[in-house]
């Protein structure tokens, strides 16, 4: 492989401006409390720790994805006979692409219920706010053949991580309640905190929207925007009532699990792994459809 593009870590360089910015909205709450009942989620010690923590436990796991997810993207470089250079007119190109990637991934990620194990762990959390954006999956290896038309394209592999890193910054701004809606061009076309909090509302209406990274284009494009009407509840629509990491991390692949085993034939364990999370099959001896098929229950996600 050519020699690495010398592009800066973007997430490293960020965390001083994570820790920052996060004391002042924890600091804005205790200046600014809201008042009794209203919809706003603010802070709580226990979800707090949960979220830093699960994102600790995603840098070490990360880093051992890692090694097999860089072997693939070598290897796919090296057979591709085409190549990007990167340059400054290069990279906006770069994360544009990425960009649209990886709303098709994150899409992925709430429709397909195999994935939405890993992506599950984001939206556990009944709070929103800056370390909400911290609670990562320890299993992101599900990610990463979003990413391998970038590396066919001839895109190194280095830029397709830095273009990722640029990415999971950008949204982490975006996790709070304390900033209102925006003006109307930004928020026509960037992804912004009142577009990402319908993102992790649990209700009806908000469910599977919003699935932009950088922009909120794509969502707009693709029929799955939802504005910012009602106040979000946030979470999951089935709740895990767990602070444990562990937990956190294996609740959905340990239903999995529970519900494979349960499963009646390879038609309904098939159904289990990739249809959406709330997908049930139809009951046993269920009447036929005049088209001949037993109808199954349509997907209901478990979450925002």
């Amino acid at each position: 492989m050519p020699s690495v593009p010398d592009l800066p870590d973007v997430v490293l360089w960020s965390i001083p401006a994570f820790v920052l910015l996060t004391v002042l909205e924890m600091v804005s709450y205790r200046l600014h409390p809201e008042e009794p009942g209203s919809p706003v989620a603010g802070y709580e010690a226990k979800d707090a720790a949960t979220s830093v923590t699960m994102g600790l436990g995603s840098l070490f796991f990360d880093a051992l994805w890692k090694v097999p997810v860089v072997a693939v993207y070598a290897a796919v470089y090296e057979l591709t006979p085409l190549r990007v250079p990167v340059e400054w007119w290069t990279l906006p190109l770069m994360l544009l692409a990425q960009d649209f990637l990886y709303y098709w991934s994150h899409r992925g990620h709430h429709v397909i219920r195999i994935l939405w194990a890993c992506h599950v762990v984001h939206h556990s959390s009944r709070k929103f706010n800056l370390t909400t954006a911290l609670r990562q999956p320890w299993t992101s290896v599900t990610s990463w053949p979003f990413y391998l038309p970038l590396v066919a394209c001839g895109v190194h592999p280095a830029a397709v991580a830095f273009c990722s890193s640029a990415n999971l910054v950008y949204q982490f701004w975006i996790h709070t309640e304390r900033i209102g809606k925006l003006p109307r061009p930004v928020e026509h076309v960037f992804n912004t905190p009142s577009h990402h909090r319908v993102h992790h509302a649990s209700q009806g209406g908000y469910l599977d929207r919003n699935f932009g990274g950088i922009l909120i284009v794509w969502d707009r494009l693709f029929g799955s925007f939802a504005p910012e009407a009602e106040p979000c509840v946030y979470g999951l629509t089935k709740n895990i009532d767990t602070y444990n990491p562990l937990r956190v991390a294996t609740h959905e692949y340990v239903a999995i699990a529970r519900d494979l085993r349960a499963a009646r034939d390879w038609r309904e364990r098939a159904g289990r792994l990739f249809r959406g999370p709330g997908w049930q099959p139809a009951p046993a001896g269920a009447a036929r459809t005049a088209g001949g098929g037993a109808g199954p229950t349509g997907p209901g996600p478990s979450a925002a």
